[in-house]
């Protein structure tokens, strides 16, 4: 089956209301297209539509905290109280339905957020007694001023030692918001000024116009749960540096590429620094916590992307690079085939991500990545 008539069969099926992908082979775009409707009501889908694109806004911010490096405003061994003294955090040591406290044995530094070795965590994928109060402190929503997440979150206890393993979570928002106390300026407004304008990404931010925002369907269409996703415009203050973005498949193409090319607005040694292995050897004891809590098989973790280094589940090369949003957005680039790939939808299903134990039942998910993936390569990695 070929990318187009799969991305149809999907929209025919019910899978999502519409969806546009785009394809990158040396430099040149050879494919884009936009199928099926921007929303439920049938408007049909345009290439030029806005996604919410979740935490594909985390590289966003990693490449831009290492603009700041590049400048030596920030260093990487730099603690996190240094700009924000109040960010003094416990760690719990988790024992059954509950948790101790103990101090930490480092402090939580910028290098931790760029690679969630921070100890933050998300109270949503998984249970655990941290992530309940997480859960509870609502940190993980996007309904909160600046000022109410940090002190939420600077309320809550690690769920591990800084430095001691992966932990996906909230280290990217509070980065971003660390990059704002060093400017004296929203993340937008930096975004714009020193990454989105440099590299033509002219409809990215963390605002959307709704008449071109793609919207999901009221319902889940796989578990039948009622979809929420964030609104057009965050509450005043607050710009989640890892989950808040909005973009378009052309911007996001243009990212892809500046990863792939190492050619953008931090040096070419900067962008292959942050598309390095940053786990080593850390990276067996995340295995053992099991599958779920990696980037996947054949993967380790950079700075806001996971990295091939060997054979996964779809085709690519060591060095490849991708990321995805809990709306069903994702991409990938990949410096040896010559390619760059986005894929935007608007909420397929997201047991993938709410419910890791039915991942391998699920029929969207992660599925439909690899499902992208293979398309891709089989057509453009010659």
């Amino acid at each position: 089956m070929k990318l187009l008539e799969w991305l149809k069969e999907e929209v025919e099926r019910g899978s999502f209301p519409g969806v546009v992908a785009g394809v990158v082979k040396d430099g040149e775009v050879v494919f884009r297209e936009a199928v099926g409707r921007m929303d439920p009501k049938g408007t049909p889908m345009r290439p030029e539509a806005v996604f919410r694109v979740y935490s594909m806004t985390k590289p966003w911010t990693s490449v831009l905290a290492l603009s700041f490096v590049e400048e030596g405003r920030l260093s990487l061994m730099d603690p996190v109280e240094l700009y924000f003294p109040a960010f003094r955090p416990q760690v719990a040591v988790e024992e059954g339905e509950g948790f101790r406290l103990e101090p930490p044995r480092r402090p939580v530094l910028v290098y931790d957020l760029l690679r969630h070795t921070s100890g933050l965590t998300y109270g949503v994928f998984f249970r655990s007694p941290v992530k309940k109060l997480y859960l509870e402190a609502g940190v993980d929503l996007l309904n909160q001023s600046r000022e109410e997440f940090l002190e939420a979150l600077f309320r809550l206890p690690l769920r591990f030692q800084p430095g001691s393993t992966f932990e996906y979570g909230l280290s990217t928002d509070l980065l971003g918001h660390l990059l704002e106390e060093i400017a004296g300026e929203d993340l937008e407004s930096l975004m714009r000024k020193r990454l989105f304008a440099p590299l033509g990404m002219k409809d990215s931010g963390f605002t959307a116009f709704p008449d071109r925002l793609a919207q999901p369907f009221p319902q889940d269409p796989e578990t039948q749960a009622p979809i929420r996703l964030i609104p057009p415009s965050p509450k005043a203050g607050r710009h989640s540096g890892g989950a808040g973005g909005f973009s378009t498949l052309d911007d996001y193409l243009r990212f892809a590429e500046m990863l792939r090319t190492r050619r953008g607005p931090v040096s070419p040694a900067l962008l292959d620094y942050l598309q390095q292995d940053h786990l080593g050897p850390l990276y067996p004891g995340v295995l053992e916590r099991g599958e779920e809590y990696t980037p996947g098989p054949g993967y380790t973790f950079g700075l806001g992307v996971a990295v091939r280094k060997e054979a996964g589940l779809s085709p690519g090369h060591p060095g490849e690079v991708n990321w995805a949003g809990l709306a069903g957005t994702y991409f990938f680039a990949d410096p040896k085939a010559g390619l760059s790939a986005v894929l935007l939808v608007q909420a397929p299903s997201l047991l993938s991500v709410a419910r890791p134990d039915g991942v391998y039942f699920s029929r969207l998910g992660q599925k439909m990545w690899h499902r992208f993936r293979t398309l891709v390569y089989a057509a453009y990695a010659a």
